[in-house]
């Protein structure tokens, strides 16, 4: 039988290529041979860590090409380009039959690795074995460096849908990463009349500016002062967390107004120090974005190839799964001069 490497976190700071056998569809299943993955923050978190979400999530942001069907699969054929996706509502379970159909079970399962389909490992490999639900035919104007940013892009789409933005909010953005400079980018779509962009290195305050901030800075005292000016004392309409660090949390109602929003989307791990005393006076409206919906995946790969949304711009380094493991540790670290890195596992 073939056999193919897999990159899979086994312990703290170490992810290790393993040999797995080749995988074939089972009659409910299709084989996606992956073009690119793409690293995220949870990789490199679990990386820091050694706590796996999953083994199927490590690696979850991949575009590839179905190599093969099972014979109960229709929704996609043999030579389709696709993206990782979530199939739709099942209308089944508990929330889908009270009527919170965004809440389902069975997508959720799929959103964290846990459905009956979900392989043992993501998209650090060659190939995988997956149900149907979990893709989706990709935009065929998209490259192949937009279809495997197409998975975290959605996720702040969904998360600004649910933010509560309205027309001429002045937002902040904490965090000039991939997911904070495509939050940007979808705040400025939804109609935000003033963009701040919070985040310390030079190159990604550079591509925030590129990408449609209107003002960059670097945390601390000097963006405190600079939200106050910009809001003539108030806050911000609305902050995006996208640092997914504990110590942000705290640091997004800070810089917020009173009766404005904040949005979690980066996922930060452990306990978070917080001021409960700041929540209330302000009366925080909070809000939280875990993953997507079935039907908002087609709706942002339309938009980026229209050219709304870029996606491009953020990827600027391809590495192959031998150097998985170093780049993880520079990223980490804080070594890495690169926003966007993607793994081409042909390499």
């Amino acid at each position: 039988m073939p056999t193919m490497p897999v990159g899979l976190i086994d312990g703290a700071r170490r992810l290790t290529l393993h040999e797995r056998e080749s995988p074939v569809p089972t009659p409910s299943t299709l084989v996606v041979d992956i073009s690119l993955c793409g690293i995220c923050g949870t990789d490199v978190h679990a990386w820091e860590s050694g706590q796996l979400l999953s083994p199927a999530v490590c690696g979850h942001e991949w575009a590839g090409t179905v190599a093969a069907v099972g014979s109960e699969v229709r929704t996609v054929a043999e030579g389709d380009r696709v993206v990782v996706a979530v199939p739709p509502a099942c209308g089944r379970c508990g929330p889908c039959t009270a009527g919170h159909a965004g809440y389902c079970e069975q997508v959720f399962l799929t959103q964290i690795g846990a459905d009956a389909h979900a392989p043992d490992h993501g998209g650090f490999a060659p190939s995988l074995r997956v149900g149907p639900g979990r893709v989706v035919r990709a935009d065929p104007r998209l490259s192949d460096a937009e279809a495997a940013q197409i998975e975290p892009a959605t996720v702040t789409y969904h998360a600004v849908a649910r933010s509560g933005l309205r027309l001429g909010d002045t937002v902040v953005v904490q965090g000039g990463g991939p997911i904070g400079l495509t939050t940007l980018q979808w705040a400025r779509a939804g109609g935000a009349g003033r963009t701040i962009v919070v985040e310390p290195t030079p190159h990604r305050r550079e591509l925030a500016t590129t990408l449609g901030a209107d003002v960059v800075v670097a945390p601390g005292p000097e963006a405190d002062a600079l939200v106050r000016d910009e809001t003539r004392g108030l806050g911000a309409d609305v902050v995006y967390e996208c640092v997914g660090r504990p110590e942000t949390v705290q640091t997004a109602v800070d810089l917020v107004r009173r009766g404005g929003g904040v949005c979690l989307i980066g996922l930060a791990g452990g306990q978070a120090p917080i001021t409960p005393a700041t929540w209330l006076i302000k009366e925080v409206a909070v809000s939280a974005a875990l993953a997507y919906l079935h039907d908002e995946f087609e709706t942002v790969m339309g938009m980026v190839a229209d050219g709304r949304v870029r996606l491009e711009p953020l990827h600027d380094h391809t590495i192959g799964l031998g150097d998985l493991d170093a780049e993880l540790a520079a990223l980490a670290d804080g070594r890495s001069p690169h926003t966007k890195v993607l793994v081409d596992p042909r390499i």
